[in-house]
């Protein structure tokens, strides 16, 4: 799709590659667990309006589908834009509306934002490619990239943590 119009070649992330499937698999068990632990605290510990809390119910249940339908077919993994967008849209309005009081707890959500914010920039930079990858960052399995993924999975944890301790 982008890569076409801009006559580039697809990317690995948008292929069959049994790297990228495994990564995948990782990832929509990872997200169904993460999402399914953000959707939970938001519902049980602030009072974010139905219309947040939904949108990460829905961010959750739909990221790993689609992820792991781009298995059999990997042009679906652009419907990823929409279970993303969802739960970072979400989680800035309970940033900016809906933050708990106590600071730890404050700052366990910020965080967890950060890295979900991240991750979506990795996805739109690394696969769908929508600006140029550097060499460092370009082969699935450089350690430039598992240092980002470490960062953003990090994030996301330790706000978690944050967040059940002291939320």
């Amino acid at each position: 799709m982008i890569h076409q119009a801009l006559h580039r070649t697809i990317p690995v992330e948008l292929s069959g590659d049994a790297r990228i499937a495994r990564r995948i698999k990782r990832l929509a068990a990872t997200s169904a667990v993460a999402l399914g632990l953000v959707w939970w605290l938001a519902v049980t510990t602030l009072r974010a309006p139905p219309l947040v809390e939904g949108a990460l119910a829905v961010g959750w249940v739909t990221m790993p589908l689609v992820l792991i339908a781009g298995l059999g077919k990997p042009s679906l993994r652009y419907w990823l834009v929409v279970p993303s967008s969802l739960v970072s849209i979400a989680l800035c309005a309970i940033c900016v509306a809906w933050l708990p009081e106590a600071p730890a707890a404050a700052t366990g959500w910020l965080s967890m934002t950060a890295g979900v914010l991240l991750g979506g920039v990795m996805g739109a930079w690394f696969w769908f490619r929508v600006l140029p990858v550097p060499a460092a960052f370009d082969e699935p399995t450089s350690g430039a990239r598992w240092a980002l993924i470490a960062v953003h999975v990090g994030l996301i944890i330790g706000g978690l943590g944050l967040a059940v301790a002291f939320g």
